[in-house]
């Protein structure tokens, strides 16, 4: 009998840490589901709906320094592929040049972190610069003082092969809009990025007035697109209101860990964005909503309005059929998940005293 407790506790033990761990998944036929999360009451501003995401506790994440915290201090340097030599560092104080190949290449930015904290990238960000601008192409972690890696990104501006600054630096105030993050996420393809960069600005083309539609229809750039007056005007126009409600909302919702958000469009939920800590939630808020609006002002169709219900079912919902993992061992992991009607991207910190999910992206299909 005692034999029989004891295997029965070391198996709740067990199954208790896979959890903890992230390791865990629901078998068939179940429905594993983002613990300990609740959504709250929607801000809703014309066809854009955004659910408050809270949960029961949260993590430290002031460890960690984002792209546009460390483009600004300029700890964090990128580069073109083959324009400038890569760096590596010999020891702490010192950085040698390394050869690199002649030519730059569409796909690939070199990237080095001179700050003594882990940099947090998410996909959907955009560096502006050099012969092209580009969006990264998935979340990941870059070590603190690291050596120069290869930036994985995808092209957002297929007309120009033509440098126009050695000096990259962020889109402020801007990620990609779901329907442009989803294809370097999801579809892992330049030509779906393009399409969707394509069909985007076509889109805002022709919902801006007249007299705005020579510039846009003219560029092929997407920064140049989204940092158009008229097109901040009508992004704004949508982004502004629901920032400053749930701004507020996360200072009366501190004690209560505000986290994230579920996204409707049109009365259909299309995804939703869930971080470690409100900090760092905070830190990412006024790109993410931009990014929400972008998608909302070429869609003027008011649908039905979705209900909490609907957006904590999708939240819930993560159970898979199948899942990639890809690891850094020591620094993160990163978790595709195909389900029926979603991918969803999980990216756990496996840095000392972290082994938490910094961020998790889910996307309806």
């Amino acid at each position: 009998m005692i034999t029989r407790l004891l295997i029965a506790m070391a198996a709740l033990v067990f199954v208790l840490g896979l959890s903890i761990t992230g390791w865990w998944r629901a078998e068939a036929g179940e429905v594993s589901s983002l613990p300990g999360y609740k959504v709250l009451a929607p801000i809703r501003h014309g066809n854009l709906t955004v659910f408050p995401v809270v949960t029961a506790g949260s993590h430290d994440t002031q460890g960690f320094i984002t792209l546009d915290e460390g483009l600004k201090s300029g700890e964090v340097v990128v580069t073109e592929s083959g324009r400038t030599p890569p760096l590596v560092r010999r020891r702490h104080s010192d950085v040698i040049p390394i050869p690199s190949p002649d030519g730059a290449r569409v796909n690939q930015l070199v990237l080095v972190n001179n700050s003594k904290r882990p940099l947090l990238l998410l996909a959907g960000e955009i560096v502006t610069g050099g012969k092209q601008d580009r969006v990264i192409a998935k979340d990941r972690l870059v070590p603190a003082e690291s050596d120069p890696i290869d930036l994985g990104v995808f092209c957002v501006e297929p007309g120009r092969w033509v440098g126009t600054s050695g000096k990259f630096g962020s889109l402020n105030m801007y990620m990609a809009a779901p329907s442009v993050r989803s294809k370097a996420m999801a579809d892992k393809d330049q030509q779906k990025v393009w399409g969707a960069v394509r069909e985007a600005q076509t889109q805002v083309a022709a919902a801006a007035p007249p007299a705005a539609r020579p510039g846009l229809e003219s560029t092929t750039s997407y920064a140049v697109v989204m940092a158009n007056d008229e097109v901040k005007r009508q992004v704004d126009r949508v982004a502004v209101p629901i920032e400053a409600g749930y701004r507020s909302l996360i200072k009366e919702l501190r004690d209560r860990n505000a986290v994230g958000v579920v996204v409707a469009v049109n009365g259909e939920i299309i995804w939703s964005d869930v971080f470690a800590s409100t900090d760092l939630l905070q830190k990412y808020w006024p790109k993410l909503v931009r990014s929400y609006a972008a998608e909302a002002v070429v869609t003027h169709v008011k649908g039905k309005d979705v209900d909490e219900k609907t957006a904590e079912a999708f939240l819930a919902h993560m159970e898979g059929r199948r899942e990639t993992v890809e690891s850094e061992p020591g620094l993160y992991r990163h978790t595709e998940i195909t389900g029926d009607g979603f991918k969803a991207f999980e990216l756990t910190s496996l840095l000392p005293k972290t082994g938490f999910d910094l961020h998790v992206a889910k996307m309806a299909e």
